[in-house]
């Protein structure tokens, strides 16, 4: 079967914001309405910790893929992420995929710095190694020390979450797969796919022995003005992509945004902003609701469940093994988007 007639896996992203009990309860229904996966995001101020939710929806759930998207090697040594990693994989055999990036909302709110491409590439060794019950060198003030993990867990699956050149060659070099964070635009698509195949390439890989999944938000809408509604609430994303060195691609689109390199009154940033709808007034003054439509239609999926539907099918001719599907806003579950994409997306799928 080629990869255009395969099925694309479609996931769910779950903030662990409340606990961990009713977030399985949001996971269960997930899986009972046909969703492949869900994806819980880290960030140890911002939400519940990510592993004791993830032992909860492995005990509570039977079918469904759980993963990480994502977790970090700053605010967690590598030694730390190894062992809870080995904990929920032995409790969800096969279903659970260790989704890592720079680290972002954890490392921003503590004063740590993200992890270069250098630092990733170091600790994803040390993880697979750990994990495949490796002996591994560990330095401290007091030298060297040699450690390994009790019980390992080989063959726990490793995906790198990229946006930037260098982290996309670097998944597809050494990651077991990649997490795209271009959105769906087949003009940032296009060129994250082509990095990863560098980085495969590079390594002796083929693009294909790389699973590729794309984040991307989602609202399934009624008519046109639902959709343009929707996309208002799109706003402080558009600036943080632009803040963040996203200008370019936003500008291939048709999107031409000047904004300040800091918005203040946003907390803790634009992203994960706790007052939404303040944020999205904040940020209003640098971006039309034309070019929110234009973001949304363009970056995400944003519209009726057939034109959703239609937009997934393109997505996975163009090589993309999987998506996980994102509601805007931090502190509340997706239990809307999941009702909506279950009873009239994935139907149509």
């Amino acid at each position: 079967m080629s990869a255009a007639q395969e099925s694309l896996r479609v996931g769910i992203r779950i903030p662990p914001c409340t606990r961990a009990d009713r977030v399985v309860d949001t996971v269960r229904r997930a899986e009972a309405l046909g969703f492949d996966e869900a994806w819980f995001p880290d960030s140890q101020l911002l939400w519940r910790d990510v592993f004791t939710t993830l032992t909860a929806a492995a005990l509570g759930t039977e079918r469904i893929g759980l993963g990480t998207a994502v977790t970090n090697l700053v605010t967690r040594h590598p030694a730390v992420v190894a062992s809870a990693a080995r904990s929920v994989a032995e409790l969800a055999p096969g279903r659970f995929t260790l989704g890592l990036g720079v680290g972002n909302s954890s490392v921003g709110p503590v004063g740590l710095r993200q992890s270069t491409t250098a630092a990733m590439r170091e600790g994803l060794a040390l993880l697979r190694g750990l994990l495949d019950g490796e002996e591994r060198d560990f330095e401290g003030p007091a030298g060297t020390v040699r450690s390994r993990l009790r019980d390992p867990r080989p063959g726990v699956p490793l995906h790198l979450a990229a946006s930037g050149p260098r982290n996309l060659r670097l998944a597809g070099e050494v990651a077991d797969g990649a997490i795209l964070l271009s959105g769906v635009s087949p003009h940032t698509l296009a060129g994250a796919t082509a990095r990863v195949r560098e980085g495969a390439e590079a390594a002796g890989r083929t693009v294909a022995s790389v699973p590729l999944t794309v984040s991307a938000y989602c609202a399934v809408t009624e008519s046109a003005a639902d959709t343009v509604a929707a996309a208002r609430q799109i706003k402080p994303i558009c600036v943080s992509i632009a803040q963040n060195g996203g200008a370019p691609f936003l500008a291939l689109a048709g999107i031409h945004l000047d904004v300040p390199d800091v918005v203040e009154g946003v907390y803790p940033d634009l992203v994960h902003a706790e007052d939404w709808d303040a944020a999205v007034k904040v940020v209003s003054q640098w971006v039309s609701d034309e070019a929110a439509l234009r973001f949304a239609e363009e970056f995400c999926l944003f519209g009726t469940a057939e034109q959703i539907a239609e937009r997934l099918r393109a997505l996975r001719a163009t090589g993309v093994s999987g998506v996980f599907l994102q509601h805007v806003g931090s502190y509340d579950l997706p239990d809307e988007l999941i009702e909506a994409v279950g009873a009239s997306v994935l139907p149509a799928l």
